[in-house]
């Protein structure tokens, strides 16, 4: 019997199965010799929300939640946070390798030069109503793009897929710009060539009758690290949604409206606008000990901490943490700062918190500076988007190129009626 397989007895039959183990786990299909009967659908798993059933292989993303461990490519978020731009990130995403300087000059070089829109999406847009959420107009926007570019249909043709690639990640920082300028009233700005990326978002979102936009380097440099921070996180919801929509072999534009899409949820990418709303019900700093004991009470939630992976603290939570006081020192003292850093003290030193393993998470501070830096909570998804737009894609380049994928199509267990007779309509009642 080979060692590395497990031995499982059927109890209802007394029968017993020997299964391989596949980079230590159960291929679920292995499963399917388990039977009562020859003419059994066999044993399935049934996992809802999938909280622990690998969809996939991937070679992108490694996260250790339990020792508070996020890696890309193998690089800890730490040390990219601290010495790449967000697009040497993105190209290490999508080519498995930190770039040189002449590659990254050429990558760059590359997602300036698609940053604008065609005409065609900016009319698009300006048909939104003059409220539309940000997030609604983004989605949308994505979508349209497919009509704009239909060789995205060739998701078979590695250098098609490329340069879709290096479309949607120069062309959503423009898209979320319009959509931000267009809920104030304000003409769209174009991108500027000669700034970095970061710097051409901020040139494209709040540039007014200047002729030069100035740009913040101490702003720009922390809004870099947040999209480093929010590039890629392994099988969340969203890039779930990527890989799933995906897997028909629909183009890449529809896919990350999709995975925008799933981001949308106050679940997923709008958990930062409930930490706001924590802290301003919360107030002031006197108020603090009070909202901590409703907590243990079960009457709310502290917004922020704790994570469906991490088990331990958010390694991106430290760097935001000291992101924020840069960003401070530039925009000025921010009372919300100082509740959340009160806050953050009393869960890492009370037993309450430390039993029960709530560490503050990557949303807890991101709120905060997105918000003085002067973006309101509607845009904090649509920052999340342009961020994860690298992640999407190069989880989707993986999974067209995996031979072991096909199109997704989970099992279900049915709970409904067995087998009934029809009744004719003047027989019912």
């Amino acid at each position: 019997m080979p060692n590395n397989s497990l031995t499982i007895t059927d109890n209802r039959t007394d029968r017993t199965y020997t299964v391989p183990l596949f980079k230590d786990t159960v291929r679920a299909t292995d499963l399917r010799q388990i039977k009562t009967q020859p003419d059994d659908f066999g044993l399935m798993t049934y996992d809802p929300a999938y909280m622990n059933t690998s969809s996939c292989q991937s070679a992108i993303t490694f996260i250790d939640g339990d020792k508070g461990i996020l890696r890309y490519r193998g690089y800890p978020i730490e040390i990219l946070a601290e010495k790449c731009t967000y697009l040497e990130v993105a190209y290490l995403l999508h080519h498995g390798e930190l770039p040189d300087p002449s590659q990254l000059a050429q990558w760059v070089n590359e997602i300036n030069s698609h940053m604008m829109l065609h005409e065609n999406t900016k009319k698009f847009m300006e048909g939104f109503r003059h409220d539309a959420h940000p997030m609604a107009m983004l989605v949308s926007t994505l979508a349209a793009l497919s009509t704009i570019y239909p060789d995205a249909r060739r998701v078979n043709d590695a250098e098609s897929r490329r340069l879709q690639c290096v479309r949607l990640i120069a062309k959503i920082p423009t898209i979320a710009a319009f959509s931000f300028r267009h809920t104030q009233g304000y003409p769209y700005i174009y991108p500027d060539n000669e700034l970095g990326y970061t710097e051409n978002f901020m040139n494209m979102l709040w540039r007014m009758v200047e002729p030069k936009f100035q740009v913040n380097e101490v702003i720009a440099r922390a809004l870099d690290i947040l999209f480093i921070l929010h590039a890629d996180h392994e099988q969340n919801c969203s890039t779930s949604a990527m890989r799933a929509v995906g897997s028909s072999q629909a183009d890449p534009y529809v896919s990350a409206a999709a995975a925008a899409a799933a981001l949308s949820g106050p679940l997923h990418g709008g958990a930062n606008e409930e930490v706001l709303r924590m802290i301003e019900e919360i107030g002031t700093r006197e108020n603090i000990p009070g909202y901590i004991e409703q907590v243990k009470s079960g009457k709310c939630k502290l917004m922020g901490f704790g994570h469906r992976v991490y088990k331990n603290y958010d390694p991106r939570a430290a760097i935001i943490k000291q992101a924020a006081y840069e960003v401070f020192e530039v925009t000025g003292p921010n009372p919300k700062l100082e509740i959340a850093k009160e806050l953050e003290d009393i869960a890492l030193h009370d037993e309450y918190f430390i039993k029960r393993r709530l560490y503050p998470n990557v949303d807890f501070y991101s709120g905060i500076i997105y918000q003085a830096m002067g973006f309101k909570p509607e845009m904090f998804t649509v920052l999340f988007a342009i961020a994860r737009m690298s992640g999407w894609l190069a989880q989707w380049q993986e999974m067209i190129s995996d031979p072991e994928q096909k199109i997704a199509r989970p099992r279900q267990i049915y709970t409904g009626y067995p087998a009934r007779e029809f009744v004719s309509i003047e027989l019912r009642g």
